[in-house]
């Protein structure tokens, strides 16, 4: 007998997933340690392990917000930038775009770069466009960058020079020279050799930010699962939704940025819609996104660190990073995002978080402030499952906000149970309606630990008729990890390459080096894409690879319609080619219904729910997975899962289907706000 185990660490709580070579599963939930998110890891991994013995772990695969808080938070170390002469002032100029209320701040201030000035440094070199080399490297100015890099007491570097995707040997040189006395020394075309200056320094400075705490991390992580008995290897999910070695995390911690989400993604991608919305709440965040064809839509650029809703959405709002990532679109509303009121009076909802400490007020950890839980439980919603929850420090920390709002508490509660439904529903339109798809004819797949509460009312907003909550929904993310292939990219931007297939051929042999596989070996699978544009424009979009010009114009031609809306036909121009080598895990059954999980349950029976279109408080029903017989069970009900709640408003229709899966649909009487 084998084990895998996938663990998401979350704003609030740290989930466990733990699968046999049957595919019967075990899950854990626990609060997330910040102090050492490694204990909280600890603490689920042993929960769900039980009695199991862990020396038969084969597998780890974990998604790890530590990239994301470092970059948000400004902890990762301090790194010296290095670039061609006359151009050290990119990064301190960096862009910026006004968004939310900067728009009206006659005072504003951009927020500070990710390299400070003093810390950017320039060698005398210079390669065109197409890699000649139009000015040699001077090592001497590499030698006298470095000395001063070391007096500063600077220990990791970024290494961007002009147009080195065209011609890495410059970059190598200078890495080599700076190597001798600095630890850690990043270069962009180790990280990400493609076109477009700017976007990619950042790149190569966020990598060489949060390296070396990658690395560290990564170490403990496998000396304290060691310590328990699990000495099996540690992968790492990838924003793109692949899966990659603990070795290679460390060296391109940049590709980790959006890991937890990502897994999510796949886990509803996994649901058996072609095509669905994944929604994703959790403790701190909301996160959305668009799955066609069984496929996530994947972006080659975002923003991370910036001001302004939907995350990686908006350019100019933080760092841009140009590495693949599942296209997401994320709101800071959550199950411990704070209700509060504006100097105005007026009811806000996030994206302040409780967290896992002091958490929601029912906690009962030492938190006061009403949160979204709070809400949720006065409202009849919850009740006590993987922790015991107070109603009554719930109920004194929504009399905080109904006593100056002049409503009763459920009526204040209830106000923020659809204010944050609202919040929620704007990041679904980013990735539907404003992108030109029409949701109706989207399922949405919701799950963490909130999503499922609020899933139907999300729907309603949109005249989306299905909603999914698959099971384990409460620890989704973690169950898509288990699912997350051994993969990894590689990108090189050649203007026209006159040899693509030489191209391609030296891609797939790096990126399968990077996985320990060859691109001949059984069952690797080496995918090709290229980024194409019409001659004399700016910006490209990637399709799938073939040799043959014509059908690769058509799909050009057929992509662009589909993101712009125009039908256009020109020529077009090769930018940057790409490779994703895929090693498949082997596959196990589906996890069964009926698994044991190691957190409570609370017992079918009926408590006192508030829905204003039942017109308050009513006796409503409460069941779980294992008593639905199948049969429609009409709203206003709520279904208690291991891990999560699903309310079910009145106009909707829960039913069992597929593998164990609850099916919500709208009836022909549902309110459409």
């Amino acid at each position: 007998m084998g084990y895998t185990i996938g663990v998401d660490v979350g704003g609030t709580f740290t989930d466990v997933v733990l699968r046999d070579t049957y595919g019967a599963v075990s899950v854990a939930k626990c609060l997330s340690t910040h102090y050492d998110p490694i204990a909280g890891i600890v603490t689920g991994v042993t929960r769900a392990l039980g009695d199991r013995d862990p020396a038969q772990v084969t597998r780890v695969v974990h998604a790890t917000t530590l990239a994301t808080n470092a970059v948000l938070e400004r902890k990762g170390v301090r790194v010296a930038f290095v670039t061609t002469q006359g151009f050290r002032a990119a990064i301190p100029l960096g862009r910026y775009a006004r968004v939310e209320e900067d728009r009206y701040d006659l005072r504003f201030s951009p927020p500070p770069p990710p390299v400070a000035a003093g810390d950017c440094f320039e060698v005398v070199e210079r390669v065109s466009a197409r890699g000649a080399v139009l000015t040699p490297l001077d090592p001497g100015s590499v030698r006298r960058v470095a000395a001063e890099i070391a007096e500063r007491g600077i220990t990791s570097a970024a290494v961007c020079l002009l147009h080195s995707y065209a011609n890495p040997s410059h970059e190598r040189q200078v890495a080599a020279i700076l190597r001798e006395s600095l630890p850690n020394v990043v270069t962009s075309s180790e990280i990400w050799p493609e076109i477009r200056e700017y976007e990619r320094a950042t790149t190569t400075i966020m990598s060489a930010y949060i390296g070396p705490l990658m690395a560290s991390y990564l170490s403990r992580l496998r000396e304290r699962l060691a310590a328990i008995g699990i000495r099996a290897p540690v992968h790492v999910m990838e924003s793109s939704g692949g899966v990659i070695s603990a070795e290679l995390a460390a060296r391109r911690a940049v590709a980790t940025i959006e890991s937890g989400p990502a897994a999510g993604v796949l886990a509803a991608a996994g649901t058996g819609f072609a095509n669905v919305i994944s929604f994703d709440m959790g403790g701190t965040t909301a996160k959305t996104c668009v799955v066609r064809g069984g496929r996530p839509e994947i972006t080659h650029e975002f923003h991370v660190g910036g001001k302004g809703s939907f995350g990686g959405r908006r350019a100019g709002t933080g760092v841009p990073i140009k590495t693949p990532a599942i296209d997401l679109a994320e709101v800071g509303a959550g199950g411990g995002s704070v209700a509060w009121l504006d100097p105005a009076g007026a009811l806000r909802v996030g994206p302040h978080s409780a967290g896992s400490s002091p958490g929601p007020a029912c906690y009962g950890l030492g938190g006061s402030e009403p949160t979204v839980t709070d809400a949720n439980l006065v409202l009849g919603y919850l009740s006590s499952a993987s922790l015991p929850l107070s109603p009554d420090l719930a109920r004194k920390a929504l009399d905080r906000l109904a006593s100056p709002l002049g409503v009763s508490r459920e009526e204040a509660a209830y106000a923020v149970h659809e204010i944050v439904s609202a919040s929620m529903a704007s990041a679904v339109h980013v990735v539907t309606v404003q992108r030109g798809i029409d949701p109706r004819g989207f399922a949405l797949v919701a799950f963490g630990g909130a999503g499922p509460m609020h899933a139907a009312r999300v729907a309603e907003r949109f005249g989306i008729g299905t909603v999914v909550v698959p099971p384990y929904c409460g620890v989704a993310s973690a169950a898509g990890l288990l699912s997350g292939a051994l993969s990894t990219d590689r990108v090189l931007s050649r203007l026209d390459a006159q040899d693509p297939a030489a191209v391609f051929a030296s891609l797939a042999d790096e990126a399968a080096a990077d996985v320990g596989v060859s691109p001949s070996d059984p069952g690797v699978l080496v995918s090709r894409s290229v980024d194409v544009r019409f001659t004399g424009q700016s910006h490209d979009l990637t399709v799938e690879w073939t040799s043959e010009r014509p059908v690769l114009a058509s799909r050009f031609f057929e992509r662009y319609e589909e993101v712009y809306g125009i039908a256009q036909r020109g020529e077009i121009e090769l930018v940057s080619y790409r490779v994703r080598v895929t090693v498949p895990t082997t596959a196990t059954a589906d996890p069964p219904g009926t698994a044991a999980a190691t957190i409570g349950r609370t017992t079918p029976g009926t408590r006192q729910a508030y829905f204003p279109e039942s017109g308050g408080y009513t006796e409503v029903p409460v069941h779980t997975r294992d008593t639905i017989d199948g049969s429609p069970l009409h709203g206003p009900a709520i279904i208690e899962d291991t891990e999560s709640t699903i309310v079910v408003p009145p106009g909707w229709i829960a039913a069992l289907a597929g593998t164990r899966a609850v099916h919500l649909t709208r009836s022909t009487t549902c309110r459409t706000p």
